[in-house]
């Protein structure tokens, strides 16, 4: 762990936004579209963020004998923190789902996204989306935050409901597996939500270092 992340988790940080990643146990609930945890937990990154702004932290950060992108990295390698914590949380609920809950009433008469690899492939798309929109657009000023949580806000559940709403398609009904019913796609699905994370935080990354290099501070 080096210096920037120790920083942000001790200096920076809120506890709010590790007691939001218990909203991966979202994971769990039936008959309601699970995929929501996604946006409370990056609510919950978000008041870090806004906690962080308001005591002048990007400031107090340049002033470390650090470079600007080790700020960024800092921010990010946080947000990812979080995320791939929770990430973890609705793995553990999503196996419990395919295993010992896969013949539970609530949730083979459910209707909405049901708990197996592409639902994590799609927490991850959005987590990855966080990344690029949020996080990336606050570099561009170093200071406003509401405008990008606001896009953020808008393009997540956008993906919420096209998620939701595929598997309801003539042959899109794979989409929402239960157990292990078509796990060489679901596999497929989540591996390519793990590329599209990757893509989207690095690409993201780069352009905040390079947006933040112009920003006087």
């Amino acid at each position: 762990m080096n210096a920037m992340l120790k920083k942000e988790i001790r200096l920076s940080s809120l506890l709010l936004t590790y007691l939001f990643i218990g909203f991966g146990a979202m994971t769990l609930v039936p008959g309601y579209p699970i995929l929501c945890g996604t946006f409370f937990i990056t609510l919950g990154i978000f008041q870090s963020f806004q906690s962080a702004r308001e005591a002048n932290d990007l400031v107090y950060s340049a002033l470390l004998p650090v470079a600007k992108r080790d700020v960024v990295k800092g921010k990010f390698q946080f947000a990812m923190l979080i995320e791939l914590l929770s990430i973890a949380l609705m793995l553990l609920c999503t196996l419990l789902r395919m295993t010992v809950l896969k013949d539970a009433v609530p949730y083979t008469q459910n209707a909405l996204m049901n708990a197996n690899p592409f639902y994590l492939a799609c927490a991850l798309l959005i987590f990855g989306l966080f990344n690029a929109i949020f996080v990336g657009g606050y570099f561009k000023t170093g200071y406003k935050l509401g405008k990008p949580f606001v896009i953020h806000c808008v393009v997540t559940f956008v993906v919420i409901g096209a998620a939701e709403a595929l598997h309801h398609f003539p042959g899109l009904g794979a989409l929402n597996a239960f157990g292990f019913e078509h796990i060489g796609l679901q596999l497929a699905l989540f591996a390519c939500g793990v590329l599209l994370y990757a893509a989207l935080t690095f690409v993201s990354y780069k352009k905040a270092c390079a947006d933040f290099e112009k920003i006087d501070l």
